[in-house]
């Protein structure tokens, strides 16, 4: 293995273990000398990467925008295609334009033959028809979620009935076509999915149901899985 292979390869490995990574847990995931990884530490030091620790103590990659170029081997480049092309063309327009950001990122920061790769990828997404756009700030709903704060909105059923719900918002799914709020609802007392585009007037209350969410999203994706077998 050449030196640049060896040193992708250490920064994957510190991404993937826990932090801090000791050097002998490095050496092991490597197939290395301690010593080499301690050398192999400060190269990367010097290319720009941030990475806390010392020996005896472990170390944490702290990733920071002077890191060396990226790099992917070919069905990781495919992957990352399929992936943000999908977002491009079922996110809301916020997250759709993040998407076509991250890729002019990626093709910048990557090695021309890499790049050229993502430029003309086997695999791609494409949606002739596009789900129906939020009634809300989708973004803000985001944001909700990731804090853990309970919201308020107006919302419409399929039957035209209005209620005003408040809801704990725990994950945003593309789900039948269509973008669906998984929450928990306050007036039904109960797991409910929610139609975006069915919302309106979307509040952020001062009101946190952290943090409970992670083990919500897990009871509520499980009884769905389970609905589904049935």
């Amino acid at each position: 293995m050449s030196k640049t292979a060896r040193l992708f390869q250490l920064m994957q490995v510190l991404r993937s273990l826990p932090p801090p990574a000791t050097a002998e847990q490095l050496a092991d995931e490597m197939g290395v000398s301690m010593r080499t990884i301690y050398r192999d530490v400060d190269t990367l030091r010097s290319l720009g990467a941030v990475i806390d620790g010392a020996a005896g103590f472990g170390f944490t990659l702290i990733e920071d925008a002077s890191l060396p170029p990226l790099g992917f081997d070919e069905e990781e480049i495919e992957a990352l295609v399929v992936g943000l092309r999908e977002v491009m063309a079922v996110g809301d327009p916020a997250l759709a334009d993040a998407a076509n950001n991250a890729m002019s990122k990626l093709r910048a920061r990557l090695p021309s033959k890499q790049a050229h790769r993502l430029e003309h990828a086997v695999l791609t997404a494409v949606r002739f028809a596009r789900p129906p756009m939020p009634g809300i700030d989708a973004r803000a709903l985001r944001k909700a979620t990731w804090e853990e704060r309970t919201i308020r909105f107006d919302y419409e059923d399929v039957n035209g009935a209005a209620t005003v719900r408040n809801v704990d918002p725990l994950s945003i799914v593309f789900m039948q076509a269509s973008h669906c709020l998984m929450a928990w609802c306050h007036l039904r007392q109960d797991y409910r999915v929610f139609r975006l585009d069915r919302m309106k007037n979307l509040e952020l209350t001062t009101e946190s149901f952290r943090p409970r969410r992670v083990p919500m999203l897990r009871e509520f994706s499980e009884r769905l899985r389970t609905h589904s077998k049935a």
